[in-house]
């Protein structure tokens, strides 16, 4: 430090500090400059602080798998939020109805209803119970009567949801009261997404099996008529899930945590 000051001494041709054998004081000099340089160390300090915080913030990349239905609805609104405050945290989003085995896939977190969690992983709800409504056009239930019980449904054009882990396509499930019935649709679409079958119904092409909070504002509109609503079942909200080895990271709680549901 001495050197250090006396270098800076020589430089400026000004005494900074008086030294005697046993004290050292800044001289006028030396005490001007330190009032004014002062408040640059308090401002060098505090970045050197914020710089250490950016060290110690979240950071990693997180590959979430989820339906296009929780993607739309859950995940881009919350994570939308809390993505501003984290740069660090990068964050993968695939699209699928699979069931996939997210260790194998290696894959961070799955989101699926409740009840298609596997017993091994650690689930955290992140919506709310979930209605499912059969759906169609005035136009198209002009055309062909409106299916009073779920065998009906045969005969209608139906739009069907393809299952890519089973390669096949999704049995419509009904409830009323204790009674359950699926029932294999038949139809002229297909697609492995809730908002393809949407536009399809809405188009007038058939029946369609879609969550109730998607197609409430289109019934509300008068474009879809909801049919067979005493047999509509409600299903268990959808989860987070991930596996236990997956809590230690600082990137994968604020993600989850975003995620939670909070009634």
């Amino acid at each position: 430090m001495s050197h250090t000051i006396r270098a800076l001494e020589t430089r400026l041709g000004l005494r900074l500090l008086t030294r005697t054998t046993r004290s050292v004081a800044p001289t006028e000099a030396g005490e001007r400059l330190l009032e004014t340089v002062a408040p640059r160390f308090e401002e060098i300090e505090a970045e050197l602080a914020a710089v250490t915080e950016l060290r110690d913030m979240p950071a990693g990349t997180i590959r979430i798998t989820a339906t296009d239905y929780a993607t739309k609805t859950i995940l881009w609104p919350r994570l939308s939020k809390v993505l501003r405050r984290y740069p660090e945290i990068k964050v993968e989003i695939i699209t699928d109805y699979g069931l996939s085995d997210i260790v194998a896939d290696r894959y961070d977190i799955g989101v699926r209803n409740g009840d298609q969690v596997a017993k091994d992983m650690i689930a955290v709800r992140v919506g709310p119970d979930m209605r499912m409504a059969v759906v169609g056009t005035p136009a198209y239930l002009q055309k062909h009567a409106a299916p009073r019980k779920p065998q009906d449904l045969i005969a209608h054009n139906c739009i069907n949801l393809r299952l890519p882990t089973h390669g096949g396509f999704y049995a419509w499930e009904l409830r009323k009261g204790q009674r359950e019935v699926q029932v294999r649709v038949e139809g002229q679409l297909a697609f492995n997404g809730t908002y393809q079958m949407l536009d399809a119904a809405l188009s007038g092409y058939g029946l369609a099996y879609i969550p109730a909070d998607v197609v409430q504002p289109h019934i509300t509109a008068g474009r879809l008529v909801w049919v067979l609503e005493d047999w509509s079942p409600t299903f268990a909200g959808l989860h987070a899930y991930y596996a236990s080895r997956r809590q230690s990271s600082r990137a994968m709680k604020v993600v989850i945590d975003a995620l939670r549901y909070s009634p």
